[in-house]
C-alpha cells in the first residue's frame, strides 16, 4: 500500500476517534493535532512542516563569474508524530519525509525503495535521570546536525555538516544527566549501532558502530531546550553555555563517509572494510539575543583508500578523511529580525585528492512565529585551494505547525 494512503488512513481513524480524546494545546506551532486519552493512557501530537527555497549560484571560471544557474525546491516536507504510550516515562517519535530529498537513496541494501522514515524511535526513562531509546534516530553528533533542520537560523547547515556528520541510524542509545552542584549539568549520551545509515533493511554488512557524547552545562539549562535551537529566541537572561564533545567509531565501515555516502564496492561485488573514526568538539552559547556556535570536526580511517580483492589495486572509492571548522554568531533584534554570520573551513587529506574549502555566509531571517513560521535568507561567498569559486544567494519560508 502506498505510503499517502497509509497516512490518511491513520489520520481519519484518528479524528473518527476524536469524542474519545481531549484536545489541547489547540494553537499554530503546538502541533495540528493533539490528543490525550481520557485515561491519560497515551497521547498524539501530529506536526507536519514545509521548507520552501530558491537558490541562484554563479560559477567562477578563473577570470569572471559566468551566468547564474537558478533552482526552486521542497528541500522539505516532513509529517511527525509524536507523544506518549502507556505511561508519560515511555515517549516515542515518528517522522516521515516526503521530499525528494528525503526520499532517495534507493539500492539494493533496503530493497530499491524510498526511504520515508527519518525517525521511528521510542524513549523510555525506566529510572531517574537515566533514558533508554530504541529504533532509528540522530546519533549523539555535532550540535549542528542534531538541532532540528526546523530550528536553523541559517537557510541549511555547513560544509562542515555535509561533509562530516554521522546522521541517522538504527540501534540503541542510553542517555543520563547529572547534576555536579549548583546548576551545573552533565549530560552522557552512548548510542550502539547498525554503521549504514537510515532504512537499511539488508542486514549488517560491515561492523556496529559505537558513539559517545559528553557535554557540559555549567550555567544551567537552556530555556526552551535553546542549546539544541539556533537563535536566541527567548533571550536568555543570563548567560547559557554548552560544551560538547562526540567520538564515533564505525568498526569495519563500508560507505565513504562513516554510515553516510556510497557503498565501496570491489570487483567480485563485495564490500572494502575499513574502521573509521570521527571527532565532534563544539559550543552553543546564548545571552539576551546573542548566539553562538562553533564545532571543529575530524575524520579518520585505517586504511582510507579502497582496495580490490587482490588487495593491491585500488577501486576508485576512497574515504572522505580531513577535518572541518565552523563558527556562527547572531544577533536577535526586538523586532524579531536577525542577523547572522557564519564562516566554515573544509581541509581534506592529501589521499582523498580534494582542495580546501572557505565559505563565508551572510544571513537576515524574520522570526513571524519563532521558527515556526519564519522567512530566511543568505548569501555566500566561497573559495577553493584560495582561488575564488561560487557566489550564492538562497531565499526561503518554514511553515511548521
Amino acid at each position: 500500500m502506498k505510503l499517502y494512503y497509509i497516512i490518511v488512513l491513520a489520520f481519519l481513524a484518528t479524528i473518527s476517534s476524536s469524542n474519545a480524546q481531549e484536545i489541547s494545546d489547540a494553537k499554530f506551532g503546538k502541533g495540528l493535532l493533539n490528543f490525550v486519552a481520557k485515561d491519560s493512557s497515551f497521547s498524539v501530537k501530529f506536526a507536519p512542516r514545509i521548507q520552501v527555497r530558491s537558490m541562484s549560484s554563479w560559477d567562477h571560471d578563473g577570470d569572471q563569474y559566468g551566468s547564474p544557474d537558478h533552482n526552486f525546491i521542497v528541500r522539505r516536507a516532513r509529517l511527525k508524530f509524536d507523544g506518549f504510550a502507556y505511561s508519560p516515562k515511555l515517549k516515542y517519535k515518528i517522522e516521515l519525509g516526503l521530499s525528494n530529498r528525503d526520499i532517495s537513496g534507493a539500492s539494493d541494501f533496503n530493497r530499491n525503495t524510498p526511504r520515508y522514515i527519518l525517525d521511528a524511535v521510542i524513549m523510555w526513562n525506566f529510572h531517574k535521570n537515566f533514558e533508554l531509546w530504541a529504533g532509528q534516530t540522530k546519533l549523539p553528533g555535532n550540535v549542528e546536525r542534531v538541532v532540528s533542520s526546523a530550528n536553523l537560523q541559517l537557510i541549511d547547515r555547513s560544509m562542515l555538516n555535509s561533509r562530516f556528520n554521522i546522521d541517522r541510524d538504527l540501534g540503541i542509545q542510553l542517555r543520563h544527566k547529572s547534576n555536579l552542584g549548583g546548576n551545573f549539568l552533565m549530560r552522557e549520551k552512548i548510542a550502539v549501532s547498525q554503521g549504514e545509515g537510515r532504512n537499511v533493511t539488508e542486514g549488517n554488512e560491515g561492523g556496529l558502530q559505537f558513539t559517545g557524547r559528553l557535554e557540559f552545562l555549567p550555567f544551567g539549562k537552556f530555556a526552551s531546550k535553546g542549546d539544541y535551537s539556533q537563535a536566541d529566541l527567548k533571550r536568555e537572561p543570563s548567560p547559557k553555555l554548552m560544551i560538547g564533545s562526540t567520538y564515533d567509531y564505525n568498526n569495519d565501515a563500508v560507505k565513504t563517509r562513516s554510515n553516510l555516502g556510497s557503498y565501496m564496492f570491489r570487483s567480485d561485488g563485495s564490500l572494502y572494510e575499513t574502521p573509521i573514526s570521527t571527532i565532534f568538539v563544539d559550543a552553543m552559547f546564548k545571552y539576551k539575543g546573542f548566539s553562538f556556535m562553533s564545532e571543529y570536526a575530524m575524520r579518520d580511517a585505517d586504511d582510507a583508500v579502497a582496495l580490490d580483492i587482490d588487495g593491491t589495486t585500488p577501486t576508485g572509492d576512497i574515504v572522505l578523511t580531513g577535518n572541518a571548522f565552523n563558527a556562527q554568531a547572531g544577533y536577535l533584534f526586538k523586532t524579531n529580525y536577525e542577523v547572522v554570520g557564519r564562516f566554515t573551513t573544509v581541509d581534506y587529506d592529501d589521499i582523498t585528492g580534494a582542495s580546501p574549502i572557505e565559505q563565508y555566509t551572510l544571513g537576515v531571517s524574520k522570526y513571524i512565529v519563532g521558527h515556526k513560521l519564519k522567512v530566511q535568507s543568505d548569501i555566500s561567498y566561497s573559495t577553493v585551494d584560495g582561488n575564488e569559486d561560487n557566489i550564492t544567494f538562497r531565499l526561503g519560508f518554514d511553515l511548521h505547525f
